[in-house]
């Protein structure tokens, strides 16, 4: 248990921060997994277009690192050339 005031308040903002992410990341994976799952090409690029986004936004946030960010790109739109 926190023994001071401030430190009781940083458990309290670190939950809500982790409820927050956790929600985020495993929205990022739907998001990329129902991307792998499309074998249509067209809806596939539109697709890819919000999942690159996503990405930027959840690794400008910290949430996730910038490397990983592009490393999941990369993977994403090498499938997506696949496609078509």
């Amino acid at each position: 248990m926190p023994q001071h005031k401030s430190a009781a308040k940083r458990v309290r903002q670190t939950e809500r921060r982790n409820i927050r992410n956790r929600a985020s990341r495993s929205k990022m994976r739907t998001m990329m997994k129902k991307l792998h799952a499309t074998e249509d090409a067209q809806q596939a690029s539109e697709m890819l277009n919000e999942v690159k986004s996503y990405l930027d936004k959840m690794a400008s946030r910290n949430i996730i690192h910038k490397n990983k960010a592009a490393h999941y790109k990369s993977q994403l739109e090498k499938h997506v050339n696949s496609l078509g």
